[in-house]
């Protein structure tokens, strides 16, 4: 019997980069769960110490980064910046800059 766990989830407010999050998407479709789920068990597998794919799920996701143009790995960790093309509102410090 698989024991059951009573969470209380919120909701937020995270940005990810924009192709990772289409491979994210599809991979949760491809595995017919949300894209929260699929993310909670990232998330516990990391805290672990676990790979939470195995090797079907890394060759699928291979597929869809490549067909997103996802070009990044675990070396690009820490070091993405944003384009220019944010809008004034979610620059950091935009609207104090804006009262002055």
């Amino acid at each position: 019997m698989v024991h059951a766990f009573l969470v209380q989830r919120v909701q937020t407010g995270v940005r990810i980069e924009k192709r990772l999050v289409k491979v994210l998407k599809a991979f949760a479709e491809y595995k017919d769960m949300t894209l929260g789920d699929l993310l909670e068990g990232i998330v516990l597998h990391a805290f672990d110490g676990k790979v939470p794919f195995n090797e079907d799920s890394r060759r699928r996701i291979a597929e869809l980064k490549k067909f997103y143009g996802l070009n990044l790995d675990a070396s690009a960790s820490h070091r993405l910046t944003e384009t220019a093309s944010r809008s004034p509102q979610t620059r950091p410090g935009a609207r104090k800059a804006e009262r002055k």
